[in-house]
């Protein structure tokens, strides 16, 4: 029998909210609501908690096991963060060995000492950076139950993320700090040890109370409900929490609807907001300096500028709150926050907000698999980044995408390349990590406005939005919108681009007369197909367009704005590796032949792409 519990109005309302938004016949998840009670002690960088965890079972499953993540306990030598950190061939240059050397005081830590399911002791055992829980009581389908817990933790010397006194000077980023109930889905288990990438939870609701010294300034996710007792610029709530002692004050926050909890703290923070129209309240904490000053006061045009653009073209931003927060170290995701390192020159500084920022659509609201799908929220983020820093800080001249796309080249024809379904632990090499995910994820994102067009694509983006939020869909949830939005099929460029490292490589083979006609010869060298769009360029400089689609896609593109106009529609069988085409026109007619000149299409080698056309003209 499961014991009644007490359940605030607002998680009332809002897990029916969020069960009636995320309702489809196929897509269960799990659903978790946190209540969480912590006390910081700032001498000692430690901190002790209660937590309350109400786990909806979703599935279709009996659940015999549970499983916490413990992200702390990879800051401790020896653990399988640091030893891989020191035998990969090339380290994280932030971490290294720096693991290894952290003394005592300076190393992680997250121990559970008790925890209860309905009111029942349950076993567990501490693996590492997985707490592994053995039920008493299955947890049966549809069933709600209630695990609470006290644990204890300690605050790293700031290595990687999370962790005290980072290269800055900030005293506390805290990401990855509490015990997190593994996400469970339609693959099972993801009770993946913390070895160094990235994230993947459950959505639900937090309320977290933090106690700590008075003198800090406290941002993170979610939304402050007693202002009227911590004061520092924020909105009151209304909620009276009693602070303490006269030492210390506690901030309650509130999270509806995400999938991880982050809180920056430091006494010396300034602590600055912009209300958008139409849009969330913005709050920007950092340390006042000679340094940051001038551009920090810049930066709140800029992320709100960005915030706007991607409400407009990717769906609108759901929350009423964002905060950039200077800590960590580099720049990091995280529900309605991002941690970022603020010593930076101006564009560094807006480049990494708006990169973070862009996340909040892909990891923080569709809620990607980061882990096992980095490229999905890393590529649709990168190409995001290229696409927002065009429209709010420099416009491009040239191509947007371009610099994404020589990354993929080098990779490509580095021979480290591995197919993007590889688990983002267990990349042969950082390197080439960094260049799948990121920028073969962009240029994937890039070629899909070159496979079903510009205007089809846009149209897509926010089906994605309307269809997926709050829905964790995958890669191929991704292709088949983009198939449902434009009327082809798409598994076959999944299969090569994603799950292989196959690669593109067309050529213009041969120019010549065919009587008053001329005849174009197209060769396919490389082992990935696509369709192509040649262009035609005639003397005049007059421009027309042969359109190749491959047989498999089944459909054709529609012709899109600003490009020449379709002269000639012809199939491709993949089977093919050559083809010609006639165009009407005398060879005399024609200055070159080029295939996709919009650079869309990620050939590997583009010299090849082209064909000057050289007649000789009589003499009078």
């Amino acid at each position: 029998m499961i014991k009644k519990f007490w359940m605030p109005v607002w998680v009332i309302v809002l897990t029916g909210l969020f069960t009636a938004a995320s309702a489809q016949a196929d897509r269960w998840q799990q659903k978790v609501i946190y209540e969480m009670d912590v006390t910081m002690d700032v001498v000692k960088n430690q901190y002790k908690g209660t937590q309350k965890l109400h786990y909806t079972n979703n599935s279709p499953d009996t659940l015999e096991r549970v499983f916490y993540h413990l992200f702390n306990n990879a800051f401790q030598p020896n653990s399988m963060m640091d030893v891989r950190s020191r035998t990969i061939a090339d380290p994280d240059r932030r971490v290294g060995e720096r693991i290894k050397n952290l003394g005592p005081e300076e190393i992680g830590s997250l121990e559970i000492t008790t925890l209860k399911m309905n009111g029942k002791p349950v076993r567990f055992e501490h693996v590492e950076t997985i707490l592994e829980v053995d039920l008493v009581d299955p947890i049966l389908p549809g069933s709600t139950v209630v695990f609470d817990m006290d644990f204890e933790g300690q605050a790293p010397l700031q290595v990687r993320r999370s962790g005290r006194d980072n290269a800055e000077g900030i005293r506390y980023s805290m990401a990855q700090w509490y015990p997190k109930m593994a996400a469970y889905d339609r693959r099972g288990w993801h009770a993946n040890p913390y070895i160094g990438r990235e994230f993947y939870g459950n959505f639900g609701d937090f309320d977290v109370k933090i106690t700590i010294d008075k003198t800090y300034i406290l941002g993170g996710t979610g939304y402050l409900q007693n202002a009227n007792e911590i004061g520092y610029g924020y909105e009151d709530k209304g909620v009276k929490v009693k602070p303490v002692s006269g030492a210390t004050h506690t901030w309650h926050f509130i999270a509806p609807n995400v999938h991880d909890f982050v809180w920056a703290a430091d006494p010396k923070y300034t602590h600055e907001k912009v209300q958008m129209e139409n849009g969330p309240m913005v709050h920007f904490l950092y340390v006042k300096s000679e340094k940051t000053e001038e551009n920090w006061s810049k930066l709140k045009g800029y992320t709100t500028a960005a915030i706007q653009y991607m409400s407009e073209h990717s769906g609108k931003y759901p929350y009423d709150q964002y905060s950039v927060i200077q800590g960590g170290d580099g720049g990091m995701e995280y529900p309605m926050a991002t941690l970022i390192t603020g010593n930076r020159n101006l564009r560094s500084l807006v480049g990494v907000t708006v990169h973070e920022l862009i996340h909040s659509w892909y990891y923080g609201v569709l809620g990607f698999n980061e882990s096992s799908e980095p490229w999905l929220d890393e590529g649709f983020t990168t190409w995001g980044t290229s696409v927002v820093m065009d429209a709010v800080f420099e416009k491009d001249p040239g191509f947007v995408q371009e610099g994404n796309y020589r990354s993929y080249f080098r990779l490509a024809k580095s021979g480290n390349e591995e197919p993007l379904t590889t688990h983002g632990d267990h990349y042969n090499l950082n390197s080439a990590y960094g260049a799948a995910t990121y920028t073969k994820g962009a240029v994937f994102i890039e070629q899909m406005t070159y496979l079903i067009g510009k205007e089809n694509f846009d149209k897509a983006m926010l089906r994605l939005w309307n269809e997926w939020k709050f829905k964790h869909p995958t890669g191929i949830d991704v292709v088949r919108v983009m198939e449902k939005e434009s009327g082809l099929e798409l598994d076959w460029f999944y299969d090569y681009f994603i799950g292989s490292t196959k690669t593109i490589d067309y050529g213009v083979k041969a120019v010549e007369a065919d009587g008053n006609n001329t005849k174009i010869t197209l060769e396919r060298i490389g082992l990935m197909p696509m369709p192509l769009d040649v262009v035609v360029t005639y003397q005049d400089g007059s421009q027309e367009m042969v359109y190749m689609p491959l047989v498999i896609q089944r459909g054709s593109k529609p012709e899109e704005a600003g490009k020449p106009k379709r002269i000639l529609t012809q199939r491709w069988p993949w089977t093919d590796y050559s083809t010609e085409v006639s165009i009407g026109r005398p060879i005399s007619d024609i200055k070159s032949v080029e295939i996709d000149p919009s650079m869309r299409l990620a050939d590997i080698n583009r010299e090849n792409n082209k064909q000057e056309v050289s007649v000789d003209i009589p003499k009078k």
